[in-house]
């Protein structure tokens, strides 16, 4: 029979449960033992979701307080000594690697954090030093949550990160110059004895994660899979459980030479159907006489229904290949980067609600698929035909075409993308208007949302207050921040954004083709979780958006006031997105939607004005050629359509997550915005050499200190981070920021941080004026 799958399910419960029992532990309110009882309670939960959806293989060690990289990072003691010597407790040691810690004498920063490949979710980077060495810990979370499981009932398929892509997703630390993939004959011996541990425990099989297949792979990774899979696939029968390897987010067609020479001997090779449907008749063809194909073709990275019909003729051309008991229906990637269930959303429409399908849903439709090949059409007919009803529902609705919309995109022109002068005439039309020092601060947007602020938000929402109420509300939060602002002597402002709940749920709710959802949460980072937006139909403004509040903060402040957008890529990037428009497409909707924004704020005063990216690089292609070169320029030119309605004294910024752009610098320097904020603090500073390499002429932010984290910098932490900028950076290009918005904190911290911050760029600034 066809067996059905899921690769990972999401962690944070129905009601964002884990969020709420880490933060009140990282609170004092709740105790160590209650906040692990919470967990075990979860994955009980979900473990019973998947199994009563009708699912053969669940998944265990899915499951993380924080993130699963960081599982294996303590799991396999590659702990950095700066939070091992301390003899912290299990559970708050791997939160002091998560989210720093500054507690009781103790003060750790965070380890790095990066995005997971192409998706909106951040993974803990392993962080290796050149005598390192790994141990398996005495009690493996993946051993214990198998048996938790297995005490239930439930025989789950372990999820393990593969070894090749622990070391391959991981760098040296500061200072420290190894090659993470030279360690892993130091790593395998670990991964053996962990298998061997599951093994005993009853694990039949284990699902071992390779997503670093999908990339172009440099030699020394790329060899480093015949050694190890040599040793693990060994262990297959009687030492070890059965090896299913998993990718995710791409093709693996460019590396069948790997598969051919390494992996043949693992039980199963799981691909992304859903991604690149394409790939199928090749994996067919490379894959050994006894493998199985677990055939991905349920979406796990977005929310539609899947077309059962489309889903069904794929998996029937890998049975008549394989046979039906060598194919597995599954979710093309785990389904932690959707929302948990439909059954909590109460207030969607019901038209598109039937277009929709979340995790807990999504285990339904792997089940009905399976089945559908294994017994025929017959044995799950009304739910075939309810599914053809939906997905022509969806296809012919109005609410998915607005032609106005379409023809004001094919009046676009290639005028409409540039500023009126290049940047050395903008910038000296700025400097007159804006009158900046050198070493100028800002923040990036948000302050602190507070506990009222939510309570506020909430009673309008539920109208339990008048908006003329809530106004003032807001316009009070406004004028207290600004107070802050003039207390620390910033020196260009931002009115915090009380207002928004999101950075793109915000603008969604006031753009026409946008669905929104009360309890679609997903996780980011931690305990960060987001609610996306879905792009429904096509997109647009039907009035202005954020300009009256900016045009209040403007009329308070004595300092310029910095207007904050979302940008295209990243208002695309961080909703679900349609999946039956190309992304290019929603992505020029949502710039001429901004670009009106941008006009109304200059027409209301606001000079400098500042479109956020972050998701610029999220949504870059995982493979270098011509696909990344196509992708870049459609993002790069809605970017440049939404900012290029100003005058010239008026000043663009934009914020970019993560310095790691060496490989597209070329489409950021072709943004032209006039500075630029990136998240910097975690990167070596080296990273900014390129700005020199390519001759960057415009401003720029690099981040100097961590928002992630409740750890407050010293004074002479900034001023250090700031020397080693300025051995890449002209003191005059330099603005000091953090690396991101602040909404996350909490104000006692914020305001100890961007008083240091502040202090560091005066010292600068004396110090550039008296050289220079």
């Amino acid at each position: 029979m066809v067996q059905s799958s899921i690769l990972g399910f999401p962690r944070m419960g129905k009601l964002r449960d884990l969020k709420k029992a880490n933060e009140s532990y990282w609170g004092g309110k709740l105790s160590r033992e209650d906040l692990l009882a919470e967990g075990k309670r979860l994955r009980l939960e979900h473990w019973k979701i998947q199994k009563d959806a009708g699912v053969d293989i669940i998944p265990s060690n899915d499951f993380a307080y924080y993130d699963h990289v960081l599982d294996h990072i303590q799991m396999f003691n590659a702990i950095p000594e700066r939070y091992s010597q301390h003899k912290l407790e299990p559970i708050d040691e791997y939160f002091a690697m998560g989210r720093g810690h500054q507690k009781d004498g103790i003060d750790v920063p965070s380890l790095e954090m990066v995005k997971w490949f192409d998706s909106n979710y951040h993974y803990v980077k392993p962080t290796l030093q050149d005598n390192q060495t790994f141990k398996l810990a005495q009690d493996p979370k993946p051993v214990r949550e198998f048996l938790e499981a297995k005490e239930t009932g439930i025989i789950t398929r372990p999820v393990l990160v593969g070894p090749v892509s622990f070391l391959a997703l991981g760098k040296a630390d500061r200072g420290q110059s190894v090659d993470p993939i030279s360690l892993l004959e130091k790593l395998l011996p670990v991964y053996e004895e962990l298998l061997q541990k599951l093994k005993e425990a009853g694990a039949e099989t284990v699902q071992i994660d390779e997503p670093v297949l999908v990339f172009d792979l440099p030699s020394k990774v790329k060899n480093a899979f015949k050694p190890a899979y040599e040793k693990l696939s060994a262990l297959q029968g009687n030492k070890g459980p059965q090896l299913v390897l998993a990718t995710y987010f791409g093709d693996v067609v460019h590396n069948f030479d790997i598969i051919d020479s390494a992996l043949q001997n693992t039980y199963g090779l799981h691909v992304d159907l859903v991604r690149n449907p394409e790939q199928l008749t090749k994996v067919l063809e490379h894959l050994g006489p006894k493998q199985i194909l677990s055939a991905g073709v349920v979406d796990g990275r977005n929310i539609w229904k899947s077309n059962f019909k489309k889903a069904i003729e794929t998996v029937e051309t890998a049975v008549q290949k394989l046979g039906k008991d060598r194919v597995i229906v599954a979710t093309s990637s785990s389904l932690l980067h959707t929302p948990h269930t439909l059954a909590s959303e109460k207030k969607l429409d019901e038209e598109v609600r039937d277009w929709f399908s979340f995790a807990s849903e999504k285990a339904t439709e792997v089940s009905v698929i399976a089945k559908a090949v294994t017994e025929g059409a017959n044995s799950v007919k009304s739910e075939l035909e309810a599914n053809a009803k939906s997905v022509q529902s969806r296809a012919t609705s109005k609410r998915t075409n607005n032609p106005e919309v379409k023809k004001r995109q094919e009046a676009v022109t290639k005028e409409q993308h540039e500023r009126q002068s290049p940047f050395t005439e903008r910038y000296e039309q700025q400097k007159k208007h804006l009158k900046l020092p050198t070493f100028p601060t800002t923040t990036i947007g948000s302050f602190p949302q507070t506990q009222d602020i939510r309570i506020q938000r909430n009673k309008f929402t539920k109208g339990d207050i008048t908006a003329e109420e809530y106004e003032k509300f807001i316009e009070k939060e406004i004028r207290d921040v600004i107070a802050i602002q003039d207390e620390l002597d910033l020196d260009v402002y931002v009115h915090g954004e009380p207002e928004r709940n999101d950075m793109v749920q915000y603008f969604g709710e006031r753009l026409e083709g946008y669905a929104f959802t009360t309890h679609a949460w997903v996780q980011s980072y931690g305990s960060r979780c987001v609610r996306p937006p879905i792009i429904v139909g096509d997109i647009s403004r039907p009035a202005p958006m954020t300009v009256k509040e900016s045009k209040y903060a403007a009329s308070v402040s004595k300092k310029p006031m910095k207007g904050m957008l979302t940008g295209p890529i990243t208002c695309l990037r961080w909703s679900f997105f349609r999946d039956d428009v190309h992304q290019s497409v929603q992505a020029q909707q949502l710039a001429l939607a901004l670009r009106d924004e941008v006009v109304d704020l200059e027409a209301a005063g606001i000079y400098v004005i500042q479109i956020d990216e972050p998701a610029l690089r999220e949504g870059l292609p995982l493979r270098a050629g011509a696909e990344r070169e196509k992708y870049l320029s459609w993002a790069v030119d809605s970017f440049k359509l939404s900012a290029a309605g100003v005058k010239d004294s008026t000043q663009i910024h934009s914020h970019f997550c993560y310095s790691e752009f060496q490989d597209f610098f070329h489409a950021i320097a072709a943004l032209d915005a006039d500075v630029l904020s990136i998240e910097n603090s975690k990167s070596d500073a080296k990273l900014l050499k390129v700005f020199i390499d390519e001759a960057y002429p415009r401003h720029i932010g690099p981040g100097v200190y961590d928002i992630h984290s409740p750890r407050i910098p010293s004074e002479q932490e900034i001023k250090d981070r700031l020397a080693e900028m300025l051995q890449y950076l002209k003191p005059e290009q330099l603005w000091v920021n953090p690396d991101c918005g602040l909404k996350t904190r909490q104000w006692k911290e914020t305001k100890q941080a961007l008083t240091n911050m502040v202090n560091a760029a005066k010292f600068n600034r004396e110090k550039y004026a008296k050289s220079s």
